[in-house]
């Protein structure tokens, strides 16, 4: 399942960063999204906007197209 396909506040667990863009994923690496990590989907703005999901308790906005590429698993 991608992320972006995911509920809102419902926590999953990342199986595979899968970052095309190597600052985007050095990025979500500095702020601890990593594989193995809890995350839950906080906000998803309309028209292909940004997702806002938690991660070890801070808030942080991906562009949806990241979030597709994001692949998560129930936790």
């Amino acid at each position: 399942m991608k992320l972006s396909d995911t509920n809102i506040s419902v926590p999953v667990r990342i199986v595979d960063l899968g970052c095309s863009n190597q600052l985007v994923c050095r990025r979500l690496n500095d702020l601890g999204v990593v594989e193995g990590c809890l995350v839950c989907v906080k906000k998803r703005l309309p028209f292909g906007g940004p997702i806002t999901l938690e991660a070890d308790g801070q808030w942080i906005a991906i562009r949806r197209k990241e979030a597709l590429q994001i692949v998560v698993e129930a936790v």
